[in-house]
C-alpha cells in the first residue's frame, strides 16, 4: 500500500476492477473523535475509469495508508481450489461480462460437484439442492433473477441481449455468496469449535 497523497495506487479498482486504476485525489481531510484524539487522515478518490469513488486513510499526512473502502474483493481460502480459481479469474475479468458470468457460474459448478451434485444443468442441481436443504430456497429464487447458466453465454440466441457488468456482478455476488454458505461459514465453525475444545481442555 502507498502514502496517502494526490493518487491512490491499488491493484484494482474496487468499483471496475481494472487493473492498475489512475484513482486521483479530489479532497482530504482529517477526522478525530469527541475527545479530539484518535486523529485519522482522509482521502477521496475518483477512478478515470469508471467514476466510482474509494476513501482511503492515514494515521497522519501523507503516511502509510491504513485501509480503504470499499476494499478489494478477495477469494476466500477455504473455498476448495477448482472453484476458487474460477470465482477469482470472474472477478478479475468483469469487464468482459460474458466471460465473467461463464467463470463465475463455472465456480458453482465445481462447488456443487465438490458436494458429489454431478447430473443435470446447473439450474436443475441447484434446485436439487434445494429440495434436499443443502441450500436455501431463498437461494434456489436467486438462481432464477440472474443469468447463471454459462451455456446461455456460449450459445446465445441472438435476440437475447448481451450480458452486462451489472449481470456479472450478480452472477459473482451470488457464487459468493454460495462458497460463504457451504464453505467458508462451516469452516469457521469448525474453526470455533476446536478453539473452545482447547480452551475447555486448558482450564
Amino acid at each position: 500500500m502507498s502514502n496517502l497523497s494526490s493518487n491512490l495506487n491499488i491493484d484494482r479498482c474496487p468499483h471496475c476492477f481494472i487493473a492498475t486504476p489512475n484513482l486521483q485525489g479530489r479532497y482530504f481531510f482529517d477526522t478525530s473523535n469527541h475527545l479530539k484524539i484518535n486523529l485519522l487522515y482522509w482521502g477521496i478518490y475518483v477512478c478515470s475509469n469508471c467514476g466510482g469513488v474509494v476513501t482511503a486513510y492515514a494515521q497522519q499526512k501523507k503516511s502509510y495508508i491504513e485501509g480503504y473502502f470499499p476494499s478489494l474483493a478477495k477469494v476466500h481460502e477455504d473455498i476448495p481450489d477448482r472453484a476458487k480459481n474460477y470465482l477469482s479469474q470472474a472477478i478479475d475479468s468483469i469487464h468482459a461480462p460474458a466471460g465473467a458470468i461463464m467463470l463465475a457460474a463455472s465456480s458453482v459448478d465445481a462447488m456443487l460437484k465438490e458436494k458429489e451434485y454431478f447430473q443435470g444443468s446447473l439450474y436443475s442441481r441447484i434446485k436439487k439442492a434445494v429440495d434436499e436443504n443443502l441450500l436455501t430456497s431463498e437461494m434456489g429464487s436467486w438462481a432464477n433473477e440472474i443469468r447463471l447458466d454459462a451455456n446461455d453465454q456460449r450459445h446465445a440466441d441472438e435476440d437475447e441481449p448481451m450480458p452486462t457488468e451489472q449481470d456479472a456482478r450478480k452472477v459473482i455476488e451470488f457464487a459468493s455468496a454460495i462458497a460463504e454458505y457451504l464453505f467458508v461459514l462451516p469452516a469457521k465453525v469448525q474453526r470455533g469449535l476446536k478453539n473452545k475444545g482447547h480452551s475447555l481442555t486448558n482450564e
